[in-house]
């Protein structure tokens, strides 16, 4: 029996030959700019959930105005230190946007 041929690897044509394959990808000011307004957003938002659940402004809206078991659920410390938990992780992430945008300028040299 013969030996069954090994696969072809895939040829990448837009590449010259001798170059190598993972080139890093060059980032536009763009990209920089909507990973800017991502941090400030999480970081707002975070903030906002962090602290509006436990404002006496809480109550004031539609959803405290539900039935029983539902503004009961709404009224919870524990619900409530749920939508707080979620403003941390938001603040969280937009920390670690932060330090991904200073690799990703750091790895570019200028605006281009």
């Amino acid at each position: 029996m013969k030996p069954a041929p090994e696969p072809e690897q895939p040829v990448n044509v837009l590449a010259a030959p001798g170059t190598p394959q993972s080139t890093p990808p060059r980032h536009k000011w763009y990209h920089k700019l909507a990973g800017l307004f991502a941090v400030i957003f999480c970081f707002e938002l975070g903030v906002f959930l962090l602290v509006f659940p436990w404002a006496s402004e809480w109550d004031l809206n539609y959803f405290s105005s539900l039935p029983l078991w539902a503004s009961t659920i709404w009224a919870s410390p524990y619900f409530r230190g749920a939508i707080s938990g979620l403003g941390v992780l938001n603040i969280y992430v937009s920390f670690i946007e932060v330090f991904r945008l200073r690799r990703f300028s750091a790895s570019s040299s200028g605006l281009s």
